[in-house]
């Protein structure tokens, strides 16, 4: 016969413990921090939206302990979601902002920082992290259309930055070509 201490020690193995959430958010701390610097568009926010997310999980140890890492991003959206509080048709200036503060060299990441927020969040959530139309739109406030034409904005002007930097490229890589001894000459030296 099961007494109460095998049932509680059982259930508790079920569940994660604040030592898994701890464990998770050191382990996947660098995707977990671009989750939240994606969202929030600057340093400060997503900063802010990192720390409240790990305060979040470990105050709640009713999640499965095999849906603890997909509960810390969540709670990384839920945060940002809070913060930013981003709507449809609502402008941002803080976008280019935000670009200016989060300084980075990797060019898809200021793409992404330098969409409006309700189509970066739009953007990340259902692209990146896989979130149906319909959970975008509970979680947004907003309806499925706004969500779909969020996604193609954001598409389109990332699309539209990605030419742009590949360009910038190939202008770089000719100028480069064009400096005197940087090409190499195919012909072969006159004897």
């Amino acid at each position: 016969m099961l007494r109460t201490k095998d049932v509680a020690e059982s259930r508790s193995a079920e569940y994660a413990l604040p030592a898994d959430f701890c464990r998770i958010f050191n382990q996947d701390m660098n995707s977990l921090y671009l989750l939240a610097s994606l969202l929030a568009g600057d340093r400060e926010k997503a900063e802010r939206c990192f720390v409240g997310g790990l305060d979040d999980a470990l105050g709640r140890n009713t999640v499965f302990k095999e849906w603890a890492r997909s509960w810390a991003r969540r709670v990384i959206v839920q945060n940002a979601l809070r913060i930013v509080d981003p709507r449809p048709g609502k402008e941002n200036k803080a976008a280019a902002e935000g670009l200016d503060k989060m300084t980075t060299e990797r060019p898809e990441i200021a793409a992404v920082l330098a969409l409006q927020s309700f189509d970066r969040f739009v953007f990340v959530m259902s692209v990146l992290e896989r979130y149906a139309d319909h959970d975008c739109a509970i979680l947004l406030n907003c309806t499925r259309k706004d969500v779909v034409d969020a996604r193609m904005r954001a598409l389109e002007q990332l699309g539209e930055t990605a030419q742009l930097l590949q360009t910038q490229q190939l202008e770089t890589a000719a100028r480069t070509a064009e400096v005197p001894g940087a090409r190499i000459s195919a012909a072969p030296a006159a004897a």
